[in-house]
Formats: structure tokens, C-alpha cells, sequence
């Protein structure tokens, strides 16, 4: 047998998979889910201070038929529906990692630096075991809010004054980037602060359009359209952010990847390109918490046809010509 085990952030999963914030996370029971499959362990959906209903429906559509077999993706605007950071912080107060065999990370967005600082300071406070802060700095759906991630400046003033108040080692999860210049910028940012810990890339490609042939019409209802892709599409953008912040980054910090992942296969190139564990959104959206044990069976074979015995004897291997 061969071991998908990691560690993030200095806690121990008994696998690499996860669900991506915002993915059959927002209530109790899409995280007893959670709990009760194959995943390795679960995030939180991405909390505001106050609970948010989000943007009108339709606002999440799969983009083509036959996801599993390697097609298609997603187009959503969800506009950050969440119900509030105490809900979450209730949640992590009950949660007991020991019985549950899984870390909870916790992913939370505030609208302005002071929600964030009031939400940390309150998780910080509650002293909670197993449970690890992931900032979202990258919603791209919040009308008149600008993704955090593109603003370096205000991302550094940002983390300055979080990380001391977080304390512990927790992470930041980031739009995609498009440019090695903006690699070589974030990095430099994160690599400031010590504790922390982990990057999660890619959240969606901002700003999508789909239209739908026969109606004329855009596929959701926010933004006139407008919404995040998600799913196949974007893999070797995922691909791409997590092999240059791997790259980059110091060392012990580490990148959780996310975005593309519809089988073993997709799961074992994020590790090659440098993941320590792996996030699943849209797949997880179309087929349910079943996901993880099919994607776990599908990296296994393929490690075992390549001789690989963990994820740790290939992560960031990815050979160049």
C-alpha cells in the first residue's frame, strides 16, 4: 500500500485530499459529510463577520457534461454566502480532532481589516486543538470589493497585522497569477511572516463569461453574467501558480493545491508540481463526498505503476527540458 499522507502546517492528515473553501462546506451537515468520506480533512466555508445569503441565484452552473471523465468545469458568483464567523467558531469549539481523525482548517474573509482582525483575534482567543486559519484573500464575486490577492501593498499591511494575532502557523489562499513578476511579488510578501505556514492556489479565473447557445443567455444571474471558472479548465493554471510558489517560497512553507482536479491523475501533477495536499471544488460540486475515495483509489494505482511509495518521494519533481 501506498502512503497519501502529509503534513500541513505542522498538523498530520491521513490523506491529501480535502474540499476547497466554499465547496459542500457552509452547514453542519455538508461538513458531517466531510467527515464521514474519504477526505483527509475539511475547510470551513470562507466566513465574513456577519452571515451573508450572497449573490441571487443561479449562481453557481457545471459547464459541459461528463466532468469525471475529464471535460469541462464551472462557472459560479456566489457572492460569499456564509453564516457568519460565530457559527464556525461554535463549530471548531465541538470539534474534536482526536475522535474525528481530521485537522478542521478554517477559512475566513473578512470585507475590511477590521472584521479580519475582530475574526482572528476571537479564533486566536478560543485556543482551539487541531484547527488551522486559512485567510481568504482571493474571493473574486463580492460586487465592488476587489480580490485582496492583486494588491500587494495591502496584502502585506494585511498580513502584518494578522500574523501576530493569529500566533500559530495558518495560510492564505490566492487568486491565480499570470505574470512571473507577480510571482516574485507574493512571495515576497509571504515570506516575511514565519508563521505563515501555507499558500492554497488557485481559488477561480476571475470573471469568466459563459452563454448558453440556445437561450442567448448568460448561465448565472450575478454580475451580468460574470462568475469564477472553476473545474478542468483551469488545472494548468493551477498547475503553474503551485510549481512557482513552490519554487519560491522558503523553506518549511508550503503550498496546498487546488483547482483541476477530476481524478488521480490531475492530483498526482499538483504534487509533482509541488502540493502538499490537495483541495477539490467543482468535481466535488458534480459528483459529492464520494470524490475522495474514487481520487484517492487513482492516485494509488498510478504511484504504484510508477514505483512510488508516498507523495513526499515525488512532490515538486516535476522534471523541465
Amino acid at each position: 500500500m501506498v502512503d497519501l499522507s502529509t503534513v500541513i502546517a505542522g498538523v498530520p492528515l491521513s490523506n491529501v485530499f480535502f474540499n476547497a473553501a466554499g465547496a459542500w462546506c457552509q452547514r453542519e451537515d455538508e461538513l458531517q459529510a466531510l467527515l464521514d468520506s474519504g477526505a483527509g480533512s475539511l475547510i470551513t466555508k470562507s466566513a465574513t463577520y456577519e452571515a451573508r445569503e450572497g449573490n441571487p441565484t443561479p449562481r453557481y452552473a457545471p459547464l459541459a457534461d461528463g466532468v469525471i471523465s475529464g471535460g469541462g468545469g464551472s462557472i459560479s458568483s456566489i457572492g460569499l454566502a456564509n453564516e457568519g464567523y460565530k457559527y464556525y467558531l461554535n463549530y471548531a469549539r465541538q470539534f474534536d480532532v482526536t475522535r474525528h481523525g481530521k485537522p478542521l482548517f478554517i477559512s475566513l474573509s473578512g470585507l475590511s481589516l477590521a472584521d479580519s482582525v475582530k475574526m482572528v483575534t476571537a479564533f486566536a482567543q478560543a485556543e482551539l486543538s487541531g484547527c488551522i486559519l486559512e485567510i481568504n484573500f482571493s474571493c473574486p464575486n463580492v460586487p465592488g470589493k476587489p480580490q485582496l490577492g492583486y494588491d500587494m501593498n495591502a496584502m502585506d499591511t494585511t498580513l502584518a497585522t494578522l500574523a501576530p494575532l493569529i500566533e500559530k502557523p495558518f495560510g492564505i489562499k490566492l487568486p491565480p497569477y499570470f505574470d512571473m513578476a507577480h510571482f516574485d511579488q507574493v512571495a515576497a510578501v509571504v515570506n516575511k511572516y514565519d508563521n505563515l505556514a501555507f499558500v492554497t492556489c488557485i481559488n477561480s479565473v476571475g470573471n469568466g463569461l459563459a452563454i448558453d447557445l440556445d437561450t442567448e443567455r448568460a448561465m448565472i444571474k450575478p454580475k451580468n453574467g460574470f462568475g469564477g471558472l472553476g473545474g478542468r479548465m483551469i488545472l494548468n493554471t493551477a498547475l503553474a501558480n503551485v510549481n512557482a510558489f513552490y519554487r519560491r517560497l522558503a523553506p518549511g512553507k508550503q503550498v496546498i493545491g487546488v483547482g483541476g482536479v477530476v481524478s488521480g491523475k490531475e492530483a498526482f501533477l499538483h504534487i509533482l508540481a509541488g502540493a502538499s495536499a490537495i483541495q477539490i471544488g467543482t468535481q466535488l460540486m458534480e459528483e459529492g463526498p464520494p470524490v475522495f475515495d474514487r481520487v484517492k483509489r487513482e492516485l494509488e494505482s498510478i504511484m504504484e505503476k510508477k514505483g512510488y511509495n508516498s507523495v513526499e518521494e515525488f512532490r515538486g519533481k516535476v522534471k523541465t527540458l
